[in-house]
């Protein structure tokens, strides 16, 4: 079975990439249990708790990523060094239990898997 990572990498919200990424993950969730979401870059924005897409006129599809255990998918990495970048605290709660890792640990993280999938 084939392992396969999502990598987000743009911010949740002014185009439909990150809601098309998660709608990605449900859908592959059926066909095997070896998935992995990795959270870097502008990405890392997916994650951040009380977003208020309302406001620009965007559907809130960040709450969804709440039932992401209900699929078995508890492989979730964010990358500490863009949370940095960012100005976000590393230690901040996030929307979902997402391991943190630095730049390297994600590349190694991410080797590991067959079929690496940006959104």
């Amino acid at each position: 079975m084939k392992k396969i990572a999502f990598v987000f990498t743009h911010v949740p919200h002014g185009s439909s990439g990150g809601r098309e990424g998660l709608d990605a993950v449900l859908a592959t969730s059926a066909l095997t249990e070896e998935i992995g979401l990795f959270f870097l870059s502008d990405g890392v924005l997916q994650l951040l708790p009380e977003q208020q897409p309302d406001q620009i006129l965007m559907r809130n599809y960040i709450a969804t990523f709440g039932v992401l255990a209900l699929y078995d998918i508890e492989q979730c990495f964010i990358c500490t060094d863009s949370m940095v970048e960012r100005g976000i605290n590393p230690d901040m709660a996030l929307v979902i239990d997402a391991t943190r890792l630095n730049q390297q640990q994600m590349r190694e993280h991410l080797s590991g898997y067959d079929v690496v999938l940006t959104f």
